[in-house]
């Protein structure tokens, strides 16, 4: 089995150092970076699996590196996990909105992080274990090579939209909470607000355009994937 390499984005020396001594012993190969610029660099020559970002960095900021990352049609697909001091309700959402598959406020537990990127890992993992394909009218979205399409346009989803995209796809005119859909995208007990997914939802919608309104929100429960008869 390859090693997963983790990319940690991050100017403060310390943090750097407890990551380096934590997330060594998951067993990952890490690479570490102290401005988004450098960053960006890495990525260019190494393979990685995830990636762990933080905001206020020297130089470019992480939410323009985090929108270059999931411009990118290299790397876009990679997890990427927004570990930072600031957490506001509007950074939050910023951060989401851009693409990120998480978003950590320091200070936090090294163990943690640890358990959010390997639920990062095990996603883009079980995304070649189940069925491959599905199709609603306009509506395709094929696992395997993580693509998804409307009325033949090709939809640009970063990787925790798509797999609450092939939830629904998969699961169509059943309700579900938003702890369970939580659980389907991350895992039983992942530690995330119901805000979170609201505002991850609410992107998938965008990016859908008019197919958007096959995910219906069930008020006081949650939401559904509204089938085509």
């Amino acid at each position: 089995m390859t090693t997963a390499a983790i990319l940690i984005i991050e100017d403060d020396r310390d943090i750097q150092e407890l990551l380096s001594v934590s997330l060594k012993r998951e067993g990952w190969h890490l690479l570490q970076a102290a401005t988004g610029e450098q960053g960006l660099e890495l990525l260019k020559k190494e393979k990685v699996s995830c990636i762990l970002l933080d905001i206020m960095l020297p130089g470019t900021d992480g939410l323009k590196i985090l929108k270059k990352i999931k411009e990118s049609e290299q790397w876009r697909n990679v997890p990427v996990i927004i570990t930072t001091a600031r957490g506001e309700e509007a950074d939050i959402v910023t951060g989401l909105e851009l693409g990120a598959d998480d978003y950590v406020v320091k200070p936090y537990s090294p163990k943690v992080l640890a358990a959010r990127v390997r639920a990062a890992l095990r996603r883009q993992e079980d995304e070649g274990k189940e069925k491959t394909a599905w199709q609603q009218g306009k509506l395709c979205l094929d696992s395997r090579r993580h693509e998804a399409f409307y009325d033949e346009r090709q939809l640009d989803l970063c990787a925790t939209e798509f797999a609450l995209l092939r939830y629904f796809i998969s699961h169509p005119d059943m309700v579900f909470s938003r702890n369970q859909l939580i659980g389907a995208v991350h895992g039983p007990g992942y530690p995330v607000t119901d805000r979170s997914i609201d505002v991850q939802i609410l992107g998938l919608r965008k990016k859908l355009g008019d197919a958007g309104n096959m995910i219906e929100t069930i008020r006081g429960v949650g939401y559904r994937f509204r089938a085509l008869s």
